[in-house]
């Protein structure tokens, strides 16, 4: 993406005008990310409520200043430089449970949060997910999956399935109810990728089960990502930073190549899971981004396949500069 314009001086006072004393400025936003890097926001909002959420967007727009919306910080890298235009952090979190309908805002996280309702009204459909690092938002964003339950986990377990519809703010600033037909709903894909629409919202329909269940099913997939994938509270992570090709997992490509355990700088190629990067204390952007095209090259030489990243680059990057490098970190 291209780098963030800064706002004008007219601009910032418009803003502040129209958003009032929540609006920041010079937030730090590694802190707000699982990967824990990246630079300040120039400007920054907390909108509470899908109502001040789409006022934000709204105003933004309005104002032609370039905003990011901030989710749970997962699955993103920001540059070291940080966001020169207006981070919109998603802090609208309100849950109600009816009936086998959970009504959930895009800022609440799907765990614990909206599995934690679900489970505690004994309703099925969103277990599967335990443990993965995301909004509702930016659930919807990507399709969120994971394996069917054990011991078969025989096919994949999409969020859209148990979609039922979303208050969403079009990118002609209107308010809309939409069905999950409107999502066109993918593999780590949805029209959101294509489309500049919010989600403010989101109806799940679930279905009735049984408590110990739900349990076995958390426990056990829980258990699953411990033993594969690192630990984000003492190796920070974006999650997984290329996408499959053809059916063949990244990861294994990566591992194909003998790069598991390589470092760059600060960054390393988790021993653990071959498609994620964690920062072993003290990574830059540009380390990750060093590493990222490192391993690009590497494993189309070995392998012949070009590795796509599926993370997103936030904000304004400074150039890759070449340090030591480890094979072994």
């Amino acid at each position: 993406m291209r780098s963030p314009r800064s706002p004008s001086p007219a601009q910032r006072r418009r803003l502040a005008a129209r958003l009032g004393p929540g609006l920041r400025h010079d937030v730090p936003l590694a802190e707000r990310t699982s990967f824990g890097i990246g630079g300040p926001a120039a400007l920054y909002f907390e909108a509470t409520t899908p109502e001040a959420l789409a006022t934000a967007v709204r105003v933004a727009r309005e104002e032609d200043v370039d905003f990011f919306l901030l989710g749970s910080g997962a699955n993103i890298l920001i540059g070291d430089r940080g966001f020169s235009g207006l981070v919109i952090a998603n802090q609208a979190r309100s849950l109600t449970v009816k009936g086998t309908r959970v009504f959930a805002a895009s800022g609440a996280l799907i765990y614990p949060d909206v599995i934690d309702a679900a489970v505690g009204h004994s309703l099925s459909g969103l277990e599967h997910y335990v443990g993965i690092p995301s909004t509702v938002g930016g659930a919807l964003w990507q399709n969120l999956h994971f394996l069917s339950p054990a011991p078969e986990r025989e096919r994949t377990m999409f969020i859209g399935e148990v979609l039922e519809s979303a208050d969403i703010l079009t990118a002609d600033n209107e308010r809309r109810i939409v069905d999950v037909d409107y999502f066109e709903f993918g593999y780590d894909q949805s029209v959101l990728h294509q489309r500049d629409d919010i989600v403010l919202s989101a109806t799940f329909e679930l279905e009735p089960a049984n408590g110990e269940a739900l349990a076995r099913v958390m426990e056990e997939n829980l258990r699953w990502r411990g033993e594969r994938h690192p630990p984000l509270d003492t190796e920070p992570s974006a999650g997984s930073i290329f996408r499959k090709i053809d059916g063949i997992g990244a990861g294994r490509l990566i591992d194909e190549a003998g790069l598991k355990g390589f470092t760059w700088g600060g960054a390393q190629i988790s021993p653990r899971h071959a498609n994620i990067i964690v920062n072993r204390g003290g990574a830059t952007a540009a380390d990750v981004c060093a590493l990222i095209m490192h391993t690009q090259k590497t494993v189309e030489a070995a392998t012949g396949y070009w590795l796509t990243p599926e993370i997103s680059f936030v904000g304004d990057f400074a150039p890759v500069k070449r340090v030591r490098q480890s094979a072994t970190g």
